[in-house]
């Protein structure tokens, strides 16, 4: 990006302090994880687009970038039910909005006690979505058209 799509807030949006295309509601958070390894140490976050403010942030814990992606939707659906709140959820992950339709984590991470505290994890976020009926739109984050996702940890090399 440029310098001038950089201004905060960018002249051309009202509703956000972020760069944001127009085609993004900025009524929404966005979610994103990392993974230093895969599996490694992981770590998701939401943030929220209008303010550009971290929403919540979980982590690291060992793990997979699919799950912590996975994990970040399901606690930004849990966050929004218990604050009363509905917005749009942006990921990039096509598998995680995938799993979370189908209400269950499909990874292929072994079990060891290495990864056991997450396993419960993963169990908790299941449990939720089978439990909680949810009406939030969850959208796939055009990475090739809107650039990096505002929740990326910019880690990539």
């Amino acid at each position: 990006m440029n310098n001038q799509s950089m201004i905060n807030p960018p002249d051309y949006r009202r509703d956000t302090v972020l760069p944001l295309p127009m085609e993004v509601s900025a009524n929404a958070w966005a979610v994103d994880a990392a993974c230093s390894g895969n599996p490694g140490p992981m770590e998701y976050r939401g943030i929220d687009l209008a303010t550009g403010a971290v929403v919540f942030h979980f982590g690291p814990m060992h793990g997979t970038n699919n799950i912590g992606e996975f994990l970040a939707i399901v606690h930004a659906l849990a966050l929004m039910e218990k604050q009363g709140i509905r917005k749009t959820i942006y990921s990039d992950s096509h598998n995680a909005i995938l799993w979370v339709s189908k209400k269950q984590c499909k990874t292929k991470l072994e079990r060891t006690p290495q990864t056991a505290q997450l396993y419960n994890v993963i169990a908790r976020a299941e449990l939720w979505l089978k439990t909680h009926a949810f009406r939030v739109p969850i959208i796939k984050w055009e990475t090739r058209k809107w650039g990096e996702v505002p929740a990326d940890f910019g880690r990539k090399g």
